[in-house]
């Protein structure tokens, strides 16, 4: 039976006709109402004809988590009085109820993505819901664009609306053709913000590590919520790890301790769902209680203000999860939460200054994430570079670069980054690439069941009691009672199935030693991360990172290892190992042969030119000899890198030579053309022009020692347009001055330098030039102490000249100080030398 009475109370009722209008009219719409309205649960009933008398449709709606996919359709179920798998049912990964009668059906944005890649028309669909758009998951802003280009091709009759928490639905409004945006408001009670900063310092996030004294503050302020206000209190923290940790610190409260997030037992998610039963409960939960699930008897939110984000992780080769500040939405639909049934309080743990700071909204995932599945779902949608589809924001070049490297080594794509045989196949596992790509190969090699196995060990990390050694992590987890051994054989049964072999429950898991398996399969998937021994527990990976293992660790002694998971601490030269399995060279070369090396090698290395024959996967060298006569425009390559790592100061620089050099970047600046530009970049740029044919003969760095720069660069000089027979002329070394004497110009700075003494000027009236430009005078004492420094020798005689005779005729009174320094002679002699003369 259905029950009505808790279908009228939802507010998105009242915008219901407005949405039905805007569907009818343009085909496509965006829906604004707030969590809690009924926007997830009553629209698309109501859309499928259930409720509200209207025609029958058939209804998609996606959502961006499996908890919230299986929570809408039972609540949809609910309504209706029925059970999932009647007319609501659901499709997550691993996980499916449909019936017959099935006309509302929930999936999450992956599984759309599926379903779209087999059968572009959506055969059978009337109206697709994308919900939560305004979280911005790459599948789901992936799944909108195909729909739109569905829509916009082959299927005109195909209806979509946009859901979102939030009123920031214009970007969308664009995206769906000037779409018309419906909105719902939902009954909203006020709030009050209850500042709680940790008492003491707390480290910042660093990638998956959150400081334990945060925690512990958390676990504090969940106690002092629970003492000062009435109702459930739902704390929001980043991750699983976390929420453990504080569920441990808030043991023997008066309350109990619920935790939602995507790994949770599905009874422990109706649970949370189903509303308090009795006495006061305490929910810890990830970022999918923001929005995509309402939790019913919330009074109090206790927010750490930390979430996760997905960040690429070139190391890994797989997109990674790290610590980030939660934005400024995600705090308002936070706090949100506890005013959604009553008036409520939200205890933000951090600084109200630091508030402002914070970012406006999280990161787009295709903005930072790593795109290896998008750019396969795009190459199999026949659109390699995704240019044609209507995106949001468009996916960064280097990132859709990389990602491409990706696909081609795995053999995904073929040279035009079209998808291959292969790479259609890969795309449909509903696995990254490269845990793909460790499938089927791995298949072949150990088994279709075992490598079933092992790479869902790899696409959910196992939890830290299991070990750090994946061979032992696969037999925990075989034998494991836990939830998450429960939802890795569901994983392997589902990869399994994907193979389309007939793999039984121990089929081919007990065929030859697990280690060598579980290895060959893990380094399938990481390449980049085979890591040979350097000892004393570290090791080189052929990505050229280091990598360490705990000291309790029984993976010490292996030679080689497949590194699964690592991370690296903030500051630490190395990546810490969280998982490996042993394997040897032959597996290494086996897995990692597109990374194989093997010839002559010349490079600059240690400050000189090193030439070898060497064979190496990636940066791990295999084996090593001396190249006693190593090709010559190798060592010329070697010796231009030195240059460009170290500079010319490589080659023998004279004083002279060195004034040169400056001399010309003078009349390059002042002048231009013809004269030649002498910085590090120009010179190396044209080293053909000027070191030349002494480079060639070089053959380590002593020879470049003994290259006499300052000749060299003579041969930059404009002799073809007869400019450098001027140089003396406009960049003189010397200037001759009233006294008869020859002064260096120094030309490093802004001006030409000239450094006299006072006495060689007299009766010079005007500043020197040249090429031009005034020289910057510095007169010195007799003693050749700065005494002043002017550009406009007129005005110093004028103005300054007085001060400086005052200060100085009595410390050297023996040299002339006339009263007028324009009428007398110049002299580098003292009086009594002159009188004499």
């Amino acid at each position: 039976m259905i029950r009505t009475d808790a279908l009228e109370q939802l507010p998105v009722r009242t915008a219901l006709p407005a949405l039905e209008r805007a569907l009818d009219r343009r085909g496509a719409a965006v829906l604004c109402a707030p969590p809690g309205t009924g926007k997830t649960t009553l629209v698309p009933l109501v859309l499928a004809g259930l409720a509200g008398g209207g025609p029958a449709r058939r209804v998609l709606v996606a959502e961006p988590r499996r908890i919230a996919a299986r929570a809408a359709a039972r609540r949809m179920a609910w309504l209706l009085g029925e059970r999932t798998g009647g007319r609501v049912g659901f499709t997550v990964r691993g996980e499916r109820s449909v019936g017959p009668d099935t006309v509302v059906e929930v999936v999450t944005t992956g599984v759309l993505l599926q379903r779209l890649q087999r059968d572009q028309e959506l055969s059978g669909t009337d109206v697709v819901i994308i919900d939560e758009c305004h979280e911005r998951h790459l599948d789901a802003d992936t799944a909108a664009a195909f729909l739109l280009d569905v829509r916009a091709t082959i299927r005109p009759d195909l209806r979509l609306l946009a859901a979102s928490a939030t009123t920031d639905a214009e970007g969308w409004a664009r995206l769906l053709g000037d779409a018309p945006v419906v909105e719902a408001h939902g009954v909203s009670h006020p709030v009050e913000v209850v500042w709680t900063p940790p008492a003491g310092p707390v480290r910042p996030p660093h990638g998956m590590r959150v400081d334990p004294a945060l925690l512990t503050h958390v676990a504090a302020v969940v106690r002092r919520a629970l003492t000062e206000r009435d109702g459930d209190v739902l704390c929001f923290l980043p991750g699983v790890g976390e929420i453990g940790r504080v569920a441990g610190q808030l043991a023997g409260v008066e309350a109990e301790v619920l935790q939602v997030h995507g790994r949770a037992p599905a009874a422990v998610q109706d649970a949370v769902l189903a509303g308090p039963s009795g006495g006061r409960r305490v929910v810890l939960a990830t970022s999918v209680a923001e929005s995509s699930l309402t939790v019913p008897g919330v009074r109090v939110v206790v927010d750490s203000g930390l979430a996760r984000e997905p960040r690429t992780d070139h190391a890994r080769g797989l997109s990674a999860l790290t610590t980030v500040r939660a934005s400024r939405a995600a705090g308002r639909q936070r706090a949100g939460r506890a005013g959604r049934e009553a008036p409520g309080a939200v205890y933000r743990c951090w600084e109200q200054a630091e508030d402002g700071r914070l970012a406006p909204f999280p990161s787009p995932e295709i903005k930072v994430a790593d795109l290896a599945s998008f750019a396969l779902q795009t190459a199999c949608w026949g659109d390699p570079d995704a240019s044609g589809l209507p995106l949001l924001d468009r996916p960064p070049a280097g990132a859709m670069g990389a990602a491409r490297e990706v696909l081609t080594a795995v053999g995904a794509v073929d040279a035009t980054g079209r998808a291959t045989g292969r790479g259609v196949r890969m795309s449909r596992l509903g696995l990254h690439p490269r845990l793909a790509r460790a499938l089927l190969d791995g298949a072949d090699e150990v088994g279709g069941r075992r490598a079933a196995e092992v790479v869902a060990l790899l696409s959910e990390e196992p939890p830290r009691e299991y070990g750090d050694d994946l061979a032992h992590a696969l037999r925990t987890a075989r034998r494991g009672g836990d939830g998450y051994a429960a939802r890795w054989r569901q994983e392997v049964r589902r990869l399994s199935q994907s193979l389309g072999r007939s793999a039984g429950p121990s089929a081919d898991a007990g065929a030859g030693p697990d280690d060598a398996a579980v290895g060959l399969v893990a380094a399938l998937a990481f390449p980049e991360r085979v890591a040979r021994a350097r000892g004393q527990g570290a090791f080189l990976m052929a990505s050229g990172t280091g990598a360490e293992l705990g000291d309790g660790s029984r993976l010490r002694s292996a030679p080689w290892l497949a590194v699964a998971v690592a991370d690296r601490p903030a500051h630490a030269a190395s990546a810490r190992v969280r998982l490996a399995a042993v394997i040897d060279e032959g597996t290494a070369r086996l897995a990692a042969g597109h990374l194989r090396f093997s010839g002559e090698e010349v490079r600059w290395a240690d400050g000189d030119v090193v030439a070898r024959s060497v064979e190496r996967l990636g940066a791990v060298e295999l084996s090593v000899r001396a190249l006693r006569r190593p090709a010559p425009e190798l060592v010329r390559g070697a010796l231009l890198d030195g240059l460009r790592r170290e500079g010319p100061g490589l080659l023998r620089w004279t004083r002279d030579s060195g004034q040169l050099r400056l001399r010309l970047a003078f009349l390059h600046r002042v002048l231009g053309a013809p004269w030649p530009d002498v910085s590090d970049e120009a010179l190396l740029a044209r080293a053909d022009e000027w070191l030349e044919p002494e480079l060639s003969r070089a053959g380590r760095r002593a020879d470049l020692a003994r290259i006499d720069a300052g000749q060299a660069l003579r041969r930059l000089l404009p002799w073809a347009t007869g400019d450098a027979a001027r140089l003396d002329e406009l960049a003189p070394e010397r200037i001759g001055v009233p006294s008869g004497s020859r002064i260096r110009v120094e030309y490093g700075g802004e001006q030409p330098v000239l450094a006299v003494k006072l006495q060689e000027l007299f009766g010079l009236a005007e500043t020197p030039r040249v090429a031009g430009v005034p020289v910057l005078v510095h007169l010195l004492s007799p003693a050749g102490r700065p005494a002043a420094v002017t550009a406009d020798l007129a005005s110093f005689w004028r103005e300054g000249y007085r001060g400086v005779r005052a200060e100085l005729r009595g410390r050297y009174p023996k040299h002339p100080w006339p009263e007028d320094p324009t009428t007398t002679e110049a002299t580098r002699f003292t009086s009594a030398r002159l009188r004499r003369d």
